[in-house]
């Protein structure tokens, strides 16, 4: 991103977030800001609502307050947590990663739910499209993608085209880029694309909303483990408040006070609890990715959309 886009983003998380204050306390008055990554597209209400279960639970244990905002793509969560707009935010792996190599956070925790603390990213197409049933017959099609930095619906899946033998650049009829999972599967769905990209978290959330018809589509493939997207906190945070919330969402699963609907997490399921002990070496299977998927890439890509 250059110099010039970053100040204009900052710019327009400065507006969209008026009512933040920088350096909040916590109280009901000047709340923690939180900053999700949006990674369902649809309204920011039903990204929102999708977190402030778990969110009313940590001020349940902690006594803090948290405003919940979603930012306008995931580069816009990492300058707004990075310039000190936020106190926490929601990442993908990767996008934690680019933050975190900025300097600005640090690891809180990831959902865990039966035992497990990670998600799979898939490519999907419609089952009438008889002649596509694996990565190799989408040479000379149309793939969707979500936003660029998201770790499930760009980064893993075009790394599993890479490494099955296809350049997306020069394979592909076109990577087209719809910002977000759920725009993804719609343009799928419309007819639109020959397949899309989307975590399986996203397309059962889509499902179940009613939005896409499961009927309708056939898994093409499915990716490697990835690291739950995780929690983090801003590293400016004083070390009472950020050793306080880690060790009561350890907790929050024991907490009597804690109802059982409110472990939730990504696309809204309910989780088992929430794992704070993670750390840099966890998030490894998305820095690999990113190896493959470089910025030299990405920038093909987005030129590619501009025409």
């Amino acid at each position: 991103m250059s110099r010039i886009s970053k100040i204009i983003t900052i710019i327009i998380l400065t507006l969209c977030l008026a009512k933040i204050s920088i350096g909040a306390d916590g109280t009901k008055g000047d709340p923690f800001n939180v900053l999700l990554v949006p990674a369902d597209g649809g309204t920011e209400e039903g990204t929102i609502s999708d977190f402030k279960p778990i969110f009313n639970a940590i001020s349940l244990a902690t006594n803090y307050s948290f405003n919940i905002i979603v930012g306008q793509s995931y580069s816009a969560v990492v300058e707004g947590i990075c310039s000190g707009l936020a106190d926490f935010a929601w990442f993908g792996p990767v996008t934690y990663l680019q933050a975190r190599d900025k300097g600005c956070v640090e690891l809180l925790a990831v959902e865990v739910t039966k035992g497990s603390s990670v998600y799979y990213s898939g490519i999907f197409t419609n089952k009438n499209n008889i002649n596509i049933n694996n990565l190799s017959d989408l040479k000379a099609k149309k793939v969707a993608f979500g936003d660029i930095n998201s770790t499930s619906s760009f980064i893993f899946p075009m790394a599993m085209l890479v490494e099955s033998g296809i350049d997306p650049i020069k394979d592909l009829s076109k990577s087209q880029l719809t910002g977000s999972h759920a725009n993804s599967l719609k343009a799928l769905q419309a007819g639109i694309v020959d397949a899309a990209a989307a975590s399986f978290n996203s397309y059962e959330k889509a499902v179940r909303q009613g939005s896409i018809m499961a009927n309708e589509f056939k898994i093409i493939a499915r990716s490697d483990p990835i690291p739950n997207p995780p929690l983090a906190m801003s590293v400016n945070l004083p070390k009472i408040v950020k050793d306080k919330i880690r060790n009561e969402i350890s907790q929050l699963h024991n907490n009597p006070n804690i109802k059982e609907g409110m472990l939730r997490g990504y696309g809204g399921k309910k989780v088992d609890y929430y794992d704070t002990s993670i750390t840099d070496k966890d998030m490894l299977p998305a820095l690999k990715k990113m190896v493959l998927i470089d910025s030299n890439f990405k920038k093909t890509i987005l030129e590619a959309n501009s025409n």
